[in-house]
């Protein structure tokens, strides 16, 4: 008996691990981190754009920050001009599907399609990366990714900056950080109009603050992928 309950429990880990673990690509390529070559972290943002994600974008630009943002595309449709701005100011645009549905089953490829239409449409450009809307990968998410030829990314570490005050979220940021990590904030709460990202804002200085003191620099997802050799540096 307790063999079995053992199986069960070691089966029910591996399920978990593989639809929301960090380092699974079970349903689909994906990846969590960079290369460690340089001292360098991707900061990543969700959910957007969003109404405040302008004061994002100068904040980052007082840093001279580059970061990627994955942009939901009803959000993008509802705020062309902000969600265009991100890439006119040399940000990375991804893919985090048009509506950021709960469970990506069985419309993952359509949420998929569609997002990267109206990405398209906006930014000129057909976005590479994606990532899963609360980090769930499901059946299907392969072949749709294949088909617009999608990397997933997932994070090294995420602040949970819907719900913990800044000093928590800069924190467990923090305690993420090394060289080649991918760093997960929100810059918009799912389809909310003019959320609350006062969090957001105020953890993301702080975090630039901290990073660029302890000597790092910033890069897109795509940049801390590629070995400094292969940039030709």
């Amino acid at each position: 008996m307790w063999l079995e309950a053992g199986g069960a429990a070691g089966a029910a880990a591996f399920a978990a691990w593989a639809v929301r673990g960090r380092s699974s690509s079970v349903f689909a390529p994906s990846v969590h981190r960079g290369v460690a070559d340089r001292r360098s972290v991707a900061l990543t943002f969700d959910d957007g754009p969003s109404e405040s994600t302008p004061l994002l974008l100068d904040l980052l630009d007082r840093f001279g920050a580059r970061a990627t943002f994955f942009q939901i595309g009803q959000n993008a449709e509802r705020l062309p001009s902000i969600a265009r701005e991100i890439s006119r100011r040399g940000h990375e645009v991804g893919n985090h599907t048009y509506s950021h549905p709960m469970a990506l089953f069985p419309g993952i490829g359509a949420e998929i399609s569609r997002c990267q239409s109206v990405l398209a449409g906006i930014h000129g450009q057909v976005p590479r990366l994606f990532r899963a809307p609360y980090g769930v990968r499901w059946f299907g998410l392969r072949k749709a990714q294949r088909r617009h030829g999608l990397l997933g990314v997932m994070w090294t570490a995420i602040g949970l900056d819907w719900k913990l005050p800044p000093d928590r979220v800069v924190n467990r940021l923090m305690s993420g950080v090394a060289p080649g990590s991918i760093l997960c904030l929100h810059d918009g709460r799912e389809l909310t109009v003019q959320p609350g990202v006062s969090v957001t804002l105020r953890s993301a200085e702080e975090l630039l603050r901290r990073l660029r003191d302890s000597g790092y620099h910033f890069e897109t997802v795509s940049e801390i992928l590629c070995p400094m050799n292969s940039r030709g540096a």
